[in-house]
């Protein structure tokens, strides 16, 4: 089995930590020397392991985008 191998190219944001010390986080990672993708997944202390998470393409990441803003007014204009 081969090894997971990772680049944590920048830390965008830091969502959650849990009580463990893992973080949940908003970056921007080259799995296994692949181009770069925008995740939002758990990492431990010294981010040695990823935890679960979601890799999204460029192009995925700015229609999250999209569709985050849309949500986001809409549930402004309600309040």
């Amino acid at each position: 089995m081969s090894k997971e191998t990772f680049e944590i190219i920048e830390n965008v944001a830091l969502l959650r930590t849990a009580d463990t010390g893992w973080t949940r986080e908003l970056s921007k990672v080259s799995w296994y020397h692949k181009p770069t993708t925008i995740d939002i997944r758990w990492w431990s202390p010294q981010k040695e392991k990823a935890g679960k998470g979601v890799s999204l393409t460029m192009e995925e990441a700015q229609l999250l985008l999209e569709g985050l803003q849309k949500c986001l007014s809409i549930e402004k204009m309600e309040v």
